[in-house]
């Protein structure tokens, strides 16, 4: 794959040509620095840029208060207009308030104080420091700026931080140095591919480094940041909250809330590799009919990674008719069995920009989103259901966000209908609002899989809800056995995109391991050395766990769906870090190897060859096993049984957990009422949501929001119909575990039913 960096376009070097390097705060730039350049419909600047803290015109300091919790902090030119330079299109577009306070940054004065909300801000010079304080929750974070050096330091103290992106290492940040280059990093085969976004989130205060771009420096007792374009203004968002759940719903203003996706993106996704012909494909799609395993979608790599894909080489928009002869029919044969085709994509232009309704001479340019979108149309309008785009490690940040923008944007524009979808390997803060993120191409072994744990833990925290890992690993190795993949397919039941996908793509399907053949290897010539052998690939017991796993997914599609909708509206991760719930529990936040799957689902993979059994610190309360009904009690260590067809599934006490039939598809209808699952000890919440699960008649008020509530001491179950939502009434069925159950309808307003 490509590597990594921060590549700067020949279009960008003219533009900035002959800027000069007055007034930067070193004497020359970093390795990673990107030349500056104006934002798309600006005029741009009309002097050569100058070091925010030493410029020839003065620098002057800016502090605008975004909300009640997000102070905008910048330092740039006097009278330079911070939003005339180059943005990356990560923050959501808004009309910023009238500056909270301004001073000369670069003069020596005294130090000041001045009210935001029921926060204290501090500012002094020599150095320039800005700090923030709660009158009962002291001191919460302090910048200083530190010209002479190009840094600007920030604090900590004893506790956790996380952030800096997906595909990290450790979860804790403290103790590292990030260089900030997307598509590297140590070690991908276990961590998985690199995507830096500049936001950090600590004990009561988040900062998101807007522009410019630049490496950051933990390992000591205060964070560094070195900014990469020393001759551009700084422009750094501080959000502060109670809990870390508010600070995500402050990243969430600040960079947008993510999308709401449709209905069938939640269910299984099989992918296929190198193919033989046009019946092998729709004999695969057969088989999970045939066999009753649930699946919604079929997704197709192109030629070039493999031999024999979808298209005819890399960057073709052109059927391989050896397997797609006629591709609408084929189509059509898979739309009846009701499956929805995600095409894989790579080489997009290394200059994306602009946007897809662009028109005239700019949507001429082979570079530009409207362009390149073109080219995908055809294919939608055919019947193409998703896209898969790979690659674009080099694309520079504006780009990639171009990219993840383009493919929502475009597939609303060609097809307003219904929810577009599209999986990407590179992103930037923002792509929350468009698209889904996987971890890239990581190894089949066990380290790997007890690692992603973690990157879903992590990418959920740098605000990249929707994501997912290739369950058995991307490149086979010795340790590619049927127990690595049935503990990793049980790890992927739980995760945001449950996908199937690998080298030795047939070992992949639900059957694979029970054919007698790995198929096409795509290894080389010493792929039989360590890839399974024959007597290795009758193993009857893999498919029934599996379908296990499969039918357990579909079966809590209604309480998916709807923490998909929290989600979308909070900006709450669907893997969660147990310290969001809990979040003065140290060892919560410590846990790297479980995490809730929504508000309810505690979640702890098995990841250790021949162990059947989990350990795991359960926090405070009480909690039930989703297997066997037991409970058990929280706030120590306590050990789970896991032979190989289980998994430590635990409910929290107080949860609400809607649940259907199974389904072999998403959507398949079905007459059955929603089961109302509820586990007592404990009050509990939860909102649930439903709407069509596809189009976008939600926006217009086609959607049913429920607030549910459980108290446990009357054993009573309330349900209120939210402000907009559908009046038609609706069945349900309430269950108790270890107790009764009722079947009632909600019409509209409330009910009420007690159970015991």
């Amino acid at each position: 794959m490509p590597s990594a960096g921060y590549p700067i376009s020949r279009r960008k070097l003219l533009k900035t040509a002959g800027a000069g390097t007055a007034g930067m705060l070193l004497s020359g730039q970093t390795a990673f620095a990107e030349a500056a350049e104006p934002q798309a419909g600006t005029s741009g600047r009309s002097a050569a840029p100058r070091s925010p803290l030493t410029g020839d015109a003065g620098t002057e300091l800016t502090l605008v208060a975004v909300s009640s919790r997000m102070l905008r902090i910048t330092v740039a030119a006097v009278d330079e207009n911070i939003d005339n330079y180059y943005d990356d299109g990560s923050l959501v577009s808004r009309t910023y308030p009238a500056a909270l306070h301004r001073q000369r940054a670069d003069q020596p004065a005294a130090a000041s104080e001045l009210a935001w909300g029921e926060y204290t801000v501090r500012i002094e010079t020599a150095p320039l420091r800005v700090s923030v304080r709660h009158s009962q929750r002291g001191s919460l974070q302090e910048l200083t700026f530190h010209p002479e050096m190009n840094q600007v330091a920030f604090q900590y103290g004893d506790a956790p931080v996380y952030g800096l992106g997906p595909g990290t290492h450790p979860l804790d940040r403290r103790g590292t140095k990030d260089m900030m280059r997307n598509g590297a990093g140590d070690n991908l085969r276990i961590f998985g591919a690199r995507n830096p976004i500049p936001w950090l989130l600590g004990k009561g205060w988040g900062l998101y480094f807007h522009l410019p771009t630049g490496q950051f420096d933990l390992s000591g007792d205060q964070g560094v940041w070195h900014p990469s374009d020393v001759a551009r203004p700084l422009d750094i968002f501080l959000v502060v909250g109670e809990t870390p759940a508010e600070l995500l719903r402050e990243y969430a203003e600040l960079t947008g809330y993510p999308h709401l996706p449709a209905r069938w993106t939640l269910g299984f996704q099989q992918s296929h590799r190198t193919l033989d012909s046009r019946e092998q494909i729709l004999s695969e799609a057969a088989t999970f009919r045939e066999k009753k395993l649930p699946c919604d979608a079929v997704i197709y790599l192109g030629t070039g990674f493999c031999p024999s894909g979808w298209n005819t080489g890399h960057g073709s928009f052109v059927f391989n008719k050896a397997v797609f002869p006629d591709p609408q029919q084929i189509l059509r044969e898979f739309h009846d069995k009701h499956f929805k085709v995600v095409l894989h994509v790579v080489n997009p232009p290394e200059t994306l920009h602009g946007a897809v309704n662009d028109a005239g001479v700019a949507a001429s340019v082979r570079g530009d989103a409207a362009n390149y979108w073109e080219q995908h149309e055809p294919f939608v309008n055919m019947g193409v259901d998703g896209w898969w785009p790979d690659e674009g490690d080099v694309l520079p940040t504006y780009s990639r966000l171009v990219r993840n923008r383009m493919y929502w944007e475009g597939g609303r524009k060609t097809r307003s209908d219904r929810r577009p979808f599209a999986l990407h390997r590179n992103c930037y803060a923002g792509i929350q609002r468009w698209g889904w993120l996987w971890s890239g191409d990581t190894f089949s072994t066990w380290k790997t899989l007890e690692t992603q744990i973690m990157e879903g833990i992590n990418a959920g925290l740098n605000g990249v809800p929707y994501w997912g890992t290739d369950i058995g690993g991307f490149v086979p190795t010795k340790e590619l056995t049927a127990e690595l993949f049935v503990r990793w397919f049980q790890f992927g039941a739980f995760c945001p995109s449950f996908r199937c996908h690998g080298r030795t793509w047939q070992l992949r399907r639900p059957w694979g391991w029970n054919t007698g053949s790995y198929g096409p290897s795509e290894m080389g010539q010493n792929a039989a050395s360590f890839l399974p052998k024959e007597e290795d690939l009758h193993n009857a017991a893999v498919e029934p766990i599996c379908r296990k796993f499969l039918e357990t997914r579909y079966r809590l599609l209604p309480y998916l769906y709807s923490a998909a909708y929290e989600t979308h509206t909070t900006g709450l991760p669907l893997i969660r870090s147990l310290g969001l719930a809990f979040p003065g529990d140290e060892k919560a936040w410590a846990t790297v190897d479980a995490y809730l799957f929504g508000p309810s689902l505690l979640v702890a993979p098995v990841f250790e060859s021949g162990a059947t059994s989990r350990s795991l610190t359960l926090p405070q309360g009480a909690w039930w096993n989703f297997w066997t009904g037991q409970q058990v009690q929280g706030g120590g260590n306590v050990t789970v049984e896991a032979p190989l067809d289980s998994m430590p599934l635990l409910v929290r006490a107080g949860a609400i957990v809607p649940t259907g039939p199974v389904k072999q598809y998403a959507d398949e209808p079905s007459s059955e009422p929603v089961t109302l699952n509820i586990y007592p000890g404990a009050d509990g919440a939860f909102t649930f949501y439903d709407d069509d699960g596809v189009s976008f008649a939600n926006e217009h008020g086609d959607f049913e929001e429920i607030a549910m509530r459980w108290d446990d001491g009357s054993k009573t179950l309330t349900l209120r119909r939210g402000k907009g939502s559908r009046t038609k009434p609706h069945a349900f069925r309430a269950k108790l575990a270890g107790g009764g159950e009722k079947n009632f309808t909600l019409a509209a307003g409330t009910v009420s039913v007690k159970l015991s």
